[in-house]
């Protein structure tokens, strides 16, 4: 993961990866983000709805820590951008607040929104 100015072009940076596997990639310029194996769950929520925590992610930028509200409390995050496009594509979780919520330290969310489930299915001729 690339941490300089989300605003940099980055776009010669991005790697083509997880061949043949089903992953997540950004919805507008279709770099791949994260393996569809490191989903954690869907039940997150993000700025603009629905939220998959993931184990990892890849072709991201990450933007300037901040302490930010969320549902489950302040949480120290930072924003994700995608490499190839710049796009926002979600948030990075350095450090939870509360306890119950350390589990997500080291995490990434990735808003529904900004990507695409790609499954790389084969079809018999």
């Amino acid at each position: 993961m690339a941490s300089t100015n989300p605003n940099n072009d980055t776009r010669s940076q991005v790697i083509s990866t997880y061949h043949c596997h089903p992953k997540f990639i950004c919805a507008s310029c279709s770099a791949v983000l994260a393996l569809q194996d490191e989903l954690i769950s869907k039940s997150f929520s993000g700025r603009e709805g629905r939220g998959f925590l993931m184990y990892s992610a890849v072709n991201v930028k990450m933007g300037k820590k901040e302490d930010r509200p969320l549902l489950t409390g302040v949480h120290t995050v930072a924003d994700i951008f995608c490499m190839g496009c710049n796009d926002r594509v979600g948030w990075y979780y350095h450090k939870a607040s509360d306890l119950s919520q350390r589990y997500k330290e080291g995490k990434y969310l990735l808003e529904r929104e900004k990507i695409v489930k790609e499954n790389n299915w084969k079809l018999d001729e």
